[in-house]
């Protein structure tokens, strides 16, 4: 399906609203009216569009609270964060709709989510469609493959809403068994596996740098070929002299050197 021309028409049609959230009109007795508590006080829980009634991703959404509002989005997360949510198919039944969606919403909010339960065999037709729509309107795109995960994607917007950027970033590990097994398994093509087995059989990299070729392939899970590229690496000579790597030099790393580097590693203080 692609998207028509007349796209670049509704996107000039997008306005930038005055207030994140329409005024309620429904008097006190009504259905609708959820609360009457300002929206600053409900910046705790995920605040749910009242159309979102009976989808079924809302009973996945356990681990944060959430309630019923008259807002713009789907799904609001705090004042700054907000989702809309569409399925592959109703996308293919209702192209419009996330256009007409997208015109509602303005350009309010500073991250703007779409949401996608990928809910068809071939989507991919789709996804491109919205893909584009996505980059052309400042929207981030996530997609879900079930109930089950959309409500955790929205679960964890909520939960990471104002976590520092280091809560989700890939964590260094300062152990030096760590590193040394890190050190290891960068080495192809030995993996973790490997590494944890190398140290175990011999206790100390020293050891490991000293064993035979042969003693190397008698490790579990290892063999001729990956003992052999192990043992070359080891052994390669290698020398770096300010920004230039000298192949051919005369010396090579002692096992005492490598002994006295794993002994300042894991007493620093000495």
């Amino acid at each position: 399906m692609e998207l028509e021309d007349g796209f670049d028409d509704i996107l000039a049609e997008i306005s930038e609203p005055t207030s994140s959230k329409q005024p309620k009109l429904d008097g006190p007795g009504s259905s609708n009216d959820t609360t009457s508590k300002p929206a600053s006080s409900k910046t705790h829980c995920v605040l749910v569009n009242q159309k979102q009634r009976g989808n079924p991703l809302l009973k996945f959404v356990t681990s944060v609270p959430w309630e019923y509002d008259d807002i713009v989005p789907d799904y609001e997360i705090g004042k700054t964060i907000c989702l809309l949510f569409l399925s592959v198919r109703y996308h293919n039944l209702n192209p419009d709709y996330i256009n007409n969606r997208l015109k509602e919403l303005g350009k309010k909010y500073e991250l703007r989510v779409l949401l996608v339960q990928v809910d068809l065999k071939d989507p991919h037709s789709a996804l491109k469609n919205l893909t584009r729509i996505c980059l052309l309107t400042d929207m981030t795109l996530m997609l879900a493959w079930s109930p089950e995960e959309a409500g955790k994607i929205i679960e964890n917007y909520k939960i990471y809403e104002n976590k520092p950027p280091d809560k989700i970033m890939e964590k260094i590990e300062n152990d030096p068994h760590q590193k040394i097994i890190n050190a290891l398994s960068s080495i192809k093509p030995v993996n973790k596996t490997d590494a944890m087995t190398l140290l175990t059989t011999f206790g100390t990299l020293a050891n490991i740098i000293k064993a035979t070729e042969s003693r190397l392939a008698e490790c579990p899970g290892f063999g001729a070929t990956k003992a052999k590229k192990l043992y070359k690496a080891l052994h390669e000579p290698f020398l770096k002299r300010g920004n230039v790597i000298e192949n051919d030099f005369s010396g090579d790393i002692s096992i005492e050197d490598v002994e006295k580097l794993e002994q300042e590693t894991e007493n620093p203080s000495s």
